[in-house]
């Protein structure tokens, strides 16, 4: 997988989350994952077609969710219902346009599936035969995890 699709994700969510959700942002290491992947809670995913193809995968759990979601609508959200889905579905989605945008400007073409939220106990990601690259980000409010895996076509 080569660096010049990851980060620019990694670089917009970074700017998107400081400018929406104002709170202190640590990058943590990066891994590979080759394998399924359980994910955390709440998930929403942006399928990538074009030069390469894939998804990019904004995993949280829902406690992290709740908070980033109350942070970008100004109230104190008590649930995960329509709101904060429809919240965390457009924070994906305004990460993934900035992204993107960047990879156009390299002259990379993609094109974009409107981001889909999933949410539940004990779900998996697999890929079959793609390496995802994990990059986990630390927030006041918990963790989220922008995996991403793609392959060029």
């Amino acid at each position: 997988m080569r660096v010049e699709y990851i980060n620019p994700f990694v670089e917009a969510a970074f700017n998107i989350l400081k400018e929406v959700v104002d709170s202190d942002i640590k990058r943590g290491e990066l891994y590979l994952k080759s394998t399924s992947q359980p994910v955390l809670g709440v998930a929403a995913i942006v399928g990538l077609a074009g030069d390469v193809e894939g998804r990019v995968l904004f995993d949280m759990n829902a406690d992290t969710a709740l908070g980033i979601a109350s942070k970008m609508n100004g109230e104190d959200l008590t649930e995960f219902d329509d709101l904060a889905k429809a919240t965390i579905t457009e924070l994906a989605n305004m990460i993934t346009a900035q992204a993107v945008t960047k990879l156009h400007e390299l002259g990379f073409t993609f094109d974009l599936t409107p981001p889909a939220i999933f949410t539940g106990e004990n779900m998996e990601v697999s890929d079959s035969g793609v390496e995802a690259l994990i990059v986990p980000i630390e927030l006041s409010y918990g963790k989220m995890e922008i995996n991403v895996a793609v392959r060029e076509r």
